[in-house]
């Protein structure tokens, strides 16, 4: 693999403007709207030149949030930081910012359709 392993996630919502509001809130960034037939998807900032993969919010018909076995990490200056926003945003923290040794420190939290996502950083 000459590439990174994760090049796209998508995060399965029940109420998309719910969604939206707290990973907007959460990581202070605005989402953008894709148009793709049969879903409705918002994507996270993405730019192409740089590292690291970009994903998006998606409502699909048959497809539930929560209980999934896929764990989101997002990349962040400080975890800590993010976290802090989460309970304000609707959201709840699973575990608090600790630490992963030489791999940096994150934190588990659920947003408020139920995923459980992850926060790295190298702080």
């Amino acid at each position: 693999m000459t590439n990174n392993p994760v090049g796209w996630f998508e995060i399965y919502v029940q109420d998309i403007d719910r969604a939206k509001r707290f990973y907007e809130s959460v990581f202070q960034l605005k989402l953008e709207k894709l148009n793709s037939p049969g879903m409705e998807m918002w994507s996270f900032p993405m730019a192409m030149d740089r590292m690291g993969s970009s994903g998006a919010l998606v409502k699909m018909e048959g497809f539930p949030s929560g209980g999934n076995s896929t764990l989101v990490y997002f990349s962040c200056p400080d975890c800590a930081i993010e976290a802090g926003r989460v309970v304000a945003s609707g959201g709840r923290i699973q575990r608090e910012k600790m630490s992963i040794g030489q791999y940096g420190f994150i934190a588990l939290a659920f947003d408020t359709e139920g995923n459980m996502f992850g926060l790295h950083s190298m702080q």
